[in-house]
């Protein structure tokens, strides 16, 4: 297997079929555009199959990633496994806990993905869900940045992320956003109920077609003159007011 100066990274088509096959959670997948040889449709269709996170790049991106014969691909290997959501929430049925889930929507950055993480595993969450495609790489940083947690709580990376929000909420979850475009405040809302918490991008908060999903919005009140938080510091706020509520 190739390995780059990258940590957890591989590149060339073989390499990358291989460890596909070898069941290797792939964080994420570059591709050449108009790459269309014959072993690229092997390792292609083991993507389709078996839903592998991919983008197409120009060859310039990954050139930069690599300066040996990466065949026009190139991947990262992700340090964990990922979850169903499905099975996360029968298992914590099953045991009888109540349930608290976190939704990352388009949270890319990734120091501010393993602060999150951190504080989620602290505040008893069972399971961060994220989308396939438009969220934090899950690499060495957000290791370290979730000083380990990574290791010890569930992430479930799901393709439809507004599919798993309402099979959430036919599940019995309150789906709430956590989002500046409410009057309510977090301390108005009831947390010992089983939650979903929505936590939305620095740049644009929630996107709306969750929005429209949520039984409450919530906001965390702000008394100086910056209009907003940090997104991991927003998620220790209004988790650790469910903690408060739950003790």
């Amino acid at each position: 297997m190739k390995i780059t100066r990258y940590e957890n990274a591989i590149f060339g088509l073989r390499p990358i079929i291989e460890a596909i096959q070898a069941g290797k959670e792939i964080d994420t997948l570059f591709i050449q555009k108009g790459l269309k040889n014959e072993l690229f449709q092997e390792l292609w269709q083991l993507v389709k199959v078996r839903k592998v996170n991919y983008k197409h790049v120009p060859v310039e991106k990954i050139n930069r990633l690599t300066r040996k014969n990466h065949q026009g691909v190139f991947a990262f290997i992700s340090p964990i496994n990922f979850h169903k959501t499905d099975n996360i929430i029968q298992d914590v049925f099953e045991k009888g806990e109540n349930p608290l889930f976190l939704v990352l929507d388009r949270v890319t950055d990734v120091r501010n993905f393993g602060a999150i993480v951190r504080t989620a595993e602290c505040s008893g969450v069972q399971a961060i869900i994220v989308p396939e495609k438009g969220s934090a790489a899950i690499n060495g940083d957000a290791l370290k940045t979730s000083a380990g947690a990574l290791h010890n709580i569930p992430i479930c990376r799901e393709f439809n992320l507004k599919a798993t929000i309402e099979y959430l909420k036919n599940c019995g979850l309150q789906i709430v956003g956590c989002t500046e475009k409410t009057e309510e405040k977090i301390y108005q809302l009831n947390f010992n109920l089983p939650t979903a918490i929505i936590m939305g991008s620095e740049e644009d908060g929630i996107s709306t077609e969750y929005l429209k999903i949520c039984d409450y919005k919530a906001k965390i009140p702000m008394n100086g003159t910056i209009g907003s938080l940090n997104v991991s510091v927003s998620a220790g706020v209004i988790l650790y007011e469910a903690v408060r509520q739950r003790q």
